[in-house]
């Protein structure tokens, strides 16, 4: 699976775009099968419930090959490298299990943004680091068909925005909390099972409530680069350095921006 044009452009404006049907259903099917039969059999302990919530749901099958194959026995490896590079990805060992369930009542639950790698109590960050990486790819594993239905949501462009900041303040400033920036109104992301999304590491994302009466299945890749670690600062200030895929779209969206860089 080949990016498209529009992909790119998606990409480029909005920072992410959605993959139809990137993942078959048997793959869909035995990572649901780990997952309900990891619950089954383990259970969620009470005082790990804002852990799992934060990091990961069964985090005992997470690095399992059900989990895994959904990124690396589908089409979203061939298109995620169609935008970064071929084999300039650092291989997917673990997929973050993402569970959102049912609220017992009330209004929805808004969303808020966040950039990953942050540090918070619960989500095993290290206090005084930024744990940042290359492009984040979610797996749906059940219909998400409307709002309100835990859905992964996104605020488009800001990947651009909060380059401008950094570029200004230095990357070390979200160390302080998120950029005071202007936000754009957010878009919850709509999908079907075995659908996926493609996003830029440094795009605003949260998720929203969950008022409908089914839990949403997802699963979350957070891949880096392979050079990741020398540009760890740089890529926050140059949001395509790693991209190399996006360089013809970029240099003509943005003229100049690579002049004389290969």
């Amino acid at each position: 699976m080949e990016l498209t044009d529009a992909q790119r452009a998606n990409l480029w404006e909005h920072g992410y775009t959605v993959l139809p049907g990137a993942v078959p259903r048997d793959k869909v099917d035995a990572a649901l099968r780990a997952i309900n039969a990891s619950l089954g059999s383990e259970g969620m302990h009470p005082d790990r419930l804002a852990q799992f919530a934060s990091q990961s749901y069964c985090p005992e099958v997470q690095g399992s090959r059900a989990i895994t194959d959904l990124y690396h026995g589908s089409a979203a490896r061939d298109t995620v490298e169609a935008a970064v590079g071929v084999g300039q990805l650092r291989p997917a060992r673990a997929g973050q299990i993402a569970l959102r369930f049912p609220a017992a009542g009330g209004p929805p639950r808004e969303p808020s943004p966040h950039i990953d790698g942050m540090y918070t109590p619960t989500n095993g960050v290290p206090k005084g680091t930024i744990g940042n990486f290359t492009a984040l790819v979610g797996v749906f594993l059940s219909d998400v068909p409307g709002p309100y239905c835990g859905n992964f949501t996104v605020w488009p462009g800001t990947h651009r925005t909060y380059e401008r900041y950094f570029r200004e303040h230095g990357p070390q400033s979200l160390l302080e909390g998120m950029p005071p920036v202007d936000l754009p109104a957010p878009v919850q992301v709509t999908a079907r099972a075995g659908d996926a999304v493609l996003c830029h590491y440094q795009l605003g994302h949260g998720i929203a409530g969950n008022v409908s009466p089914h839990i949403r299945y997802g699963i979350f890749f957070r891949l880096s680069h392979v050079r990741h670690d020398s540009v760890h600062w740089e890529c926050m200030t140059d949001i395509w350095l790693e991209w190399a895929g996006m360089r013809d779209f970029v240099h003509h969206a943005e003229p100049g921006r690579y002049a004389g860089k290969p």
